[in-house]
């Protein structure tokens, strides 16, 4: 099983990223023909923690099999669950891939404190999590497509990490940026983050500008998209310092 090499971002990255929705995010990404990296069926345990970026690592489930998947002992040895669990490094994301099995929760409570303790930026699965009550309190966002009672062995298995997976209908390798907020999580190929980042970070610049010039009454045609008259006086309202008058 392979070892989780940290894949840090760029703090200046992260920074970029986490200034931008994820509606702007796609956008951007649509702009470079990329138009399925919405993670499909997923919602924040906690809306209040929903806001979230950082590179991926990848934990991928089977369907359980009875004689494989068994309450846990003391003395099991280390599983591709455990590893990911306490090997993930500090401000990267879990990404767990379950085939969106949903009867049985990937995580509960205590894993998810263990991993907030650690340092994660975030959790994310297209399966289900447990103990519901507890997460929808916790300041850490996880990101999942249900919750359900039963522990993950009842139908999931954990097999590997850090290798490509599927994620929400989403492909997911390790070290792409995966960004989250209340409208859902995106992921950015990694060749692609810094361009994607720098460009969404502009684009949120350049609308506040049209959202002002909306609210004072302004048409929509020629503001947005943007003709060259909209985006010389947009120039002009960086240069003013982006007042709000």
């Amino acid at each position: 099983m392979p070892a989780i090499q940290p894949m840090p971002l760029p703090a200046e990255t992260v920074r970029l990223l986490l200034s931008a929705s994820t509606a702007t995010i796609t956008m951007q990404l649509l702009k470079r023909g990329f138009r399925g990296l919405a993670i499909n069926g997923v919602r924040p345990m906690n809306p209040a923690a929903a806001r979230f970026a950082g590179p991926a690592v990848t934990l991928r489930y089977i369907p359980g099999r009875e004689d494989i998947c068994q309450p846990p002992k003391p003395t099991d040895p280390e599983s591709a669950q455990r590893l990911a669990i306490e090997n993930t490094p500090e401000g990267h994301v879990l990404v767990i891939s379950t085939e969106r099995e949903t009867r049985a929760g990937t995580l509960g409570d205590i894993l998810a404190w263990r991993l907030k303790v650690r340092g994660l930026a975030a959790v994310v699965t297209d399966g289900a999590m447990r103990d519901a009550p507890v997460l929808s309190e916790l300041d850490f966002p996880i990101f999942a497509a249900a919750a359900a009672a039963p522990a993950s062995m009842t139908n999931l298995h954990p097999v590997e990490v850090q290798t490509p997976v599927g994620c929400g209908g989403v492909p997911v390798f390790p070290g792409d940026a995966i960004v989250g907020d209340l409208d859902g999580v995106v992921v950015i190929p990694r060749h692609l983050v810094e361009e994607v980042a720098r460009d969404s970070a502009e684009q949120e610049r350049m609308e506040r500008f049209v959202q002002r010039e909306v609210r004072r009454g302004r048409a929509i045609p020629g503001l947005y998209p943007p003709n060259d008259e909209t985006r010389a006086q947009y120039r002009a309202w960086l240069e003013a310092g982006e007042p709000e008058d």
